[in-house]
């Protein structure tokens, strides 16, 4: 796991293009403080940065921006290529390799020259991102891989196409502007997150997952994919797993364990997340049969209630005989960590379980430098509520008249979160387990907030937005159209439900989840790795018919048949819990004069950048008890801290 940034031009060179590189390079430091190196051709226009973090080959050896066999590539590259070894003993087949150390990078190298771009990005199972320079062609070429488990930004400044692992890097750089898009901000505010291809910065790009860029001196970048969760959903669904559940256990058992063996390589401490739930159980059950050591696994618990999972982890690691490390936060320490969040995350970014992820990743990197993760999992295997919910919920709505629903939504409203906590809190017991949900208050008043849907697709857009109408509360803006929005990206899947996990696939997953812990981890030179997100397991996914994933109206059906063959049922089997913080009362009280002087209306007033009532409002209303409305002044409250801090 590394960093690595660059730039090329062909009318614009810093005076001191080894100084920029190294400036660039030093300004990701955190994802790669093991090593850096530099590499530039003044003639042709083109710079290279990189800073290692040593997991494979920690000789010299390893070292980056690393020269080809043959001399014609320059690469600098950041991830893990999983497979290298098998490409390895491949590439010996089919050309006389002279290997200069056992690192995935040169087999990465030795591989394009053998293969080219396209065909070698096909065969890589892995997490990458990476910047390619042919000196012969003289093209620069950036990839990242398919499921977007390792960021890249790109884009043209003052006629330098520069790059990066993140936004960091390219500031460094003299020719960047830095111009926030005002319309990219109101994608921000609907999602809490910046949905790719947009960066928050106008003319800067992420590189969408499973693509790969490729620019000459003529600065027209050309994009093309090589890999695509469409395509995989759709063609997993017309050519669905036939067997039977059993044979489909096996398979699936048998993928994972694959997929995690591979992300277990490193000549580095390796451990695992553990939260006590479904998905890193998984992954920790299965590291422990193919180790022959205790896994060292990871959690962080609360005191509040509602909270907490680090009981059930502690349950978890017992029975499978982890060397386990617990710690328990206090509000102070959590709240510490919010200062740093605006620099770590690099442009606004709102999703608040990014505190605990940073604090998990505080906790391992002290003992390990690689960490497996369960994410992927809910997008998979159908693990959100909002999958088993949806589709009941539209065939409800679609028999009732608008005007009906209106007033359902406002007799649902009138009735604070706290108070419908309280009442479900009571009747709980007598509940289906299907139906227990943490914080049932915040989910009611969103299910109220898309009865008004006249359409399974705007359901859904209404259930993963936050600020129903953005652009009202930008000044001077208008919504971008994105993935989510335009109806013609989604993928052609006829089932609501599976089209709503391939739209969090391609959309949610890479952009929110993904970002999270590759910021919060990296931020502490901690490599984070996905398993579920290993390509052939996500395949083999999206060939399951939708009864092996939701049955009986609870999600991960066959995810967790694999589960209780290494453990029991009953340390598994409770209502689902977010990995989050209790915001809502932080922000009226410990939070509130941060958060007041944030949100300070002449402060607001002079920015120019929102309709100052209408967040006064909502921080009225929240710090009433009126409403809860945390998610959406979070999202504020970040895009305030990060603009604190330009």
């Amino acid at each position: 796991m590394c960093g690595f940034s660059g730039f090329f031009s062909s009318k614009y060179l810093p005076q001191n293009t080894e100084q920029t590189l190294i400036a660039m390079g030093r300004s990701i430091s955190h994802r790669g403080p093991d090593d850096s190196g530099q590499w530039w051709d003044a003639d042709a226009g083109i710079g290279l940065s990189h800073r290692r973090l040593s997991i494979l080959d920690l000789s010299p050896a390893g070292h980056q921006p690393m020269l080809s066999g043959d001399g014609r590539f320059v690469i600098a590259f950041n991830g893990e290529i999983y497979n290298h070894l098998t490409l390895r003993s491949e590439l010996e087949k089919v050309a006389g390799v002279d290997w200069r150390g056992h690192s995935d990078t040169e087999t990465l190298l030795a591989a394009i020259v053998a293969w080219g771009v396209d065909a070698t990005l096909k065969k890589l199972v892995g997490m990458f991102a990476f910047a390619l320079w042919d000196r012969a062609d003289r093209t620069l070429t950036l990839a990242r891989d398919r499921l977007g488990e390792k960021p890249l930004y790109y884009g043209l400044q003052n006629d330098v196409f520069m790059f990066g692992s993140e936004l960091k890097a390219l500031k460094a750089h003299p020719a960047f502007r830095g111009e926030i898009e005002r319309d990219v901000l109101t994608l921000y505010l609907r999602h809490n997150y910046i949905p790719s291809p947009y960066s928050i910065f106008k003319g800067i790009h992420k590189l969408p997952p499973g693509s790969y860029l490729q620019i000459n001196a003529a600065f027209d970048p050309d994009i093309k994919a090589y890999w695509s969760v469409s395509e995989t959903a759709e063609s997993g669904q017309k050519n669905q797993f036939a067997g039977s559940e059993a044979e489909a256990r096996e398979k699936l058992e048998q993928l994972l364990a694959q997929s995690i063996s591979g992300q277990m390589m490193a000549d580095v401490p390796l451990g695992a997340f553990l939260s006590g739930g479904v998905d890193s159980s998984t992954v920790v059950a299965l590291m422990q049969t193919l180790s022959n050591k205790p896994v060292k696994t990871f959690t962080i618990g609360f005191r509040e209630e509602g909270y907490n999972e680090a009981e059930y982890a502690h349950a978890v690691a017992k029975h499978l005989g982890s060397e386990h490390t617990e710690l328990y936060v206090s509000p102070q320490q959590a709240m510490a960590v919010i200062p740093d969040l605006p620099h770590i995350y690099d442009e606004p970014f709102a999703d608040s379980s990014q505190i605990p992820t940073w604090l998990v990743s505080k906790l391992a990197r002290e003992q390990v430098t690689v960490s497996l993760s369960g994410d992927g999992g809910d997008e998979l295997f159908g693990g959100y509520n909002r999958y088993f919910m949806g589709q009941s919920i539209w065939n409800k709505l679609d028999r009732l008249p608008l005007v009906i629903r209106g007033s359902l939504a406002g007799a649902m409203t009138s009735i604070p979160p706290e108070r419908w906590n309280s009442v479900m809190g009571k009747v709980e017991h007598l509940l289906p387990s299907k139906l227990r949900f943490g914080n049932p208050g915040d989910k009611l008043h969103k299910l109220a907030g898309v009865l008004a849907s006249d359409s399974p697709e705007s359901l859904y857009l209404g259930l993963v937005s936050l600020w129903e109408n953005p652009s009202n509360i930008v000044l001077n803006s208008q919504e971008p159209l994105t993935m989510l929005t335009d109806r013609k990206q989604w993928p052609e899947v006829s089932d609501f439900v599976q089209r709503m996990m391939a739209m969090d696939t391609l959309t949610y997953m890479p952009d929110d989840i993904l970002v999270k812990v590759d910021r919060a981890a990296m931020s502490l030179g901690l490599e984070t790795r996905v398993p579920f997100l290993d390509h052939r397991v996500v395949e083999f996914a999206w060939r399951l018919p939708l009864s092996m994933k939701i049955n009986n109206g609870q999600g991960k059906h066959l995810l967790r048949q694999v589960l209780y063959k290494h453990v029991p049922e009953t340390l598994i089997e409770r209502p689902k819990m977010g990995f989050g913080i209790p915001l809502d009362s932080w922000l009226r009280g410990p939070l509130r004069e941060w958060a007041e002087s944030l949100l300070d209306e002449h402060r607001l007033k002079q920015e120019g950048f929102f309709n100052v009532a209408a967040v006064r409002i909502k921080w009225q209303e929240h710090l009433s008890g009126q409403r809860n409305w945390q998610y959406h002044l979070w999202g504020v409250l970040m895009f305030q801290a990060w603009l604190e801090q330009q």
